[in-house]
């Protein structure tokens, strides 16, 4: 059996072991959180380094990837620098092919019942590939990258405004500390309303679960949430708050869905190649897996 593991800096509390079959092969997907300690992060990729087939980088990203420029995210790369054997996957690659066409599913699918076509992106860079597949649907977009990045409670607006910001802090954003840049172990769960007109005055919230999560007001009643990685407890806590849909950009799997890193790691594994995915490798897997987003009604 294929073996895939993804070391989070996230919660442990959100750990999960599911076997599946993909292409004909059984994969165990397994998750394991830290806690947000990047020290245990570290020994655990060296110690499975060689045992496994694949890993999924979760909780932070290698790097973030532009249409015209990689940035590495330099305090991530040093977790995994001593990993010699087992390939690594942020999920980038997902990012790219499977999460980029996420709107076009969603449009095809229930479009007529988002009205209006207003988005607020809780981080539109590193996710550029859905950043585009909006715009690609006529959205109009609001994006909170300064604020759920650097506590700087600043909306952007636009296409052209979302890419000069994205060339102008990459290269700072890529020496901060992961502490500065993302919620890791308990603070995932916490929730403190925080930005409430961008989240009740648009009809689309889309990015990052736990930063969507992390400063969602009580009301959000007819809203539509476009994700991934929410597990049970997710679905009763935005079902609560009255989201009408809930998009995942990645299958369900055994009552919630994995990162694009967890899954990533999984497409690595039963590809068998030993190292990450080519774009074009990803797009003829998922083609034949048949992937597509998922749409849920919640209330």
């Amino acid at each position: 059996m294929k073996h895939a593991i993804s070391v989070s800096l996230g919660s442990s509390t959100r750990d999960k072991v599911v076997e599946v079959e993909l292409l004909n092969q059984r994969v165990k997907i397994e998750r394991i959180g830290t806690d947000g300690d990047e020290d245990k992060a570290r020994k655990l990729y060296q110690e499975l380094d060689g045992k496994i087939d694949a890993f999924g980088v979760g909780g932070i990203d290698l790097g973030v990837h532009t249409p015209w420029k990689d940035y590495p995210l330099h305090a991530a790369t040093k977790m995994v620098k001593d990993v010699r054997h087992t390939p690594c996957v942020d999920g980038g690659g997902l990012k790219a092919t499977l999460e980029a066409r996420v709107m076009d599913v969603v449009e095809n699918e229930i479009g007529d019942r988002i009205q209006p076509k207003t988005a607020f992106l809780v981080a539109g860079i590193t996710r550029y590939g859905m950043t585009e597949s909006f715009f690609r649907n006529g959205y109009d977009c609001t994006f909170g990258d300064l604020m759920f990045g650097l506590d700087i409670p600043i909306p952007v607006k636009g296409q052209k405004n979302i890419a000069f910001l994205g060339r102008l802090l990459l290269p700072i954003v890529g020496r901060m500390p992961i502490s500065m840049l993302y919620p890791t172990g308990e603070k995932q769960l916490e929730v403190t309303p925080k930005y409430v007109k961008h989240y009740q005055g648009n009809t689309v919230t889309a990015g990052d679960w736990l930063y969507i999560k992390q400063h969602m007001p009580e009301n959000m009643g007819g809203k539509v949430i476009v994700t991934n990685t929410t597990t049970e407890d997710d679905i009763t806590f935005l079902t609560a708050r009255g989201i009408k849909y809930l998009v995942t950009t990645t299958p369900v799997m055994d009552g919630r869905s994995f990162g694009t890193n967890m899954l990533e790691a999984a497409l690595v594994a039963v590809a068998g190649k030993g190292r990450a995915l080519k774009k074009a490798e990803l797009e003829d897997i998922i083609a034949q897996l048949g992937l597509e987003p998922q749409i849920r009604e919640l209330n």
